[in-house]
């Protein structure tokens, strides 16, 4: 069956046609939630919001755009949303130490693996808001002008704040490698 008729069934109601249209793109929604929380559970909690939304305002769903497009969409606005719903609610909250989490060795199963791990680390330490421009400009795609509207900033704001983040990224690798006596990724 064709993704235009699962997409017509889900609008009735079809719970079948809801799984299916799930299967198919939960894990793009995890992915892209995932990098702007910056935590599992936190990606889990939004990308599930991400996907109440989507099901709420299927029957509205025109086909304008694809699909694939729109529950994107949806996706970066509830991650967006839940990101100032929880910095809202952590500015009330009296905050304890935190201490650095250990550093952990892990032996390189492929030079892949490893880069990766060292990307998410190094995306672990940005900011909040270096971290959703980066993710959204050079992940996702979007441009300054869209970022700028989603994140209700400036684009001069999202450029300088990719600037800064892909700085922070820099460091962060180069501090990585040179800790592990390795070569230095060029970013």
């Amino acid at each position: 069956m064709v993704e235009a008729e699962y997409i017509r069934r889900a609008q009735r109601g079809d719970g079948d046609a809801v799984r299916e249209l799930y299967r198919r793109y939960a894990p793009r929604v995890y992915a892209v939630v995932r990098r702007l929380a910056g935590d599992d559970a936190l990606a889990e909690d939004w990308a599930q919001e991400a996907w109440v939304r989507a099901i709420r305002a299927l029957p509205r769903f025109r086909g304008d755009a694809r699909f694939s497009t729109w529950i994107h969409r949806i996706a970066v606005n509830s991650a967006l949303h839940g990101r100032r719903w929880r910095d809202r609610r952590v500015r009330n909250e009296v905050g304890m130490p935190v201490s650095a989490p250990p550093a952990i060795r892990i032996q390189p199963h492929g030079e892949r693996t490893v880069l990766r791990m060292a990307l998410e680390q190094a995306l672990q330490t940005l900011p909040d808001g270096m971290r959703q421009v980066l993710v959204l400009h050079d992940v996702e795609g979007y441009t300054h002008e869209e970022i700028a509207n989603l994140l209700g900033v400036t684009a001069g704001t999202s450029k300088s704040q990719l600037f800064k983040a892909r700085a922070r990224m820099r460091r962060a690798l180069e501090h990585n490698a040179a800790e592990d006596g390795e070569e230095v990724c060029n970013i």
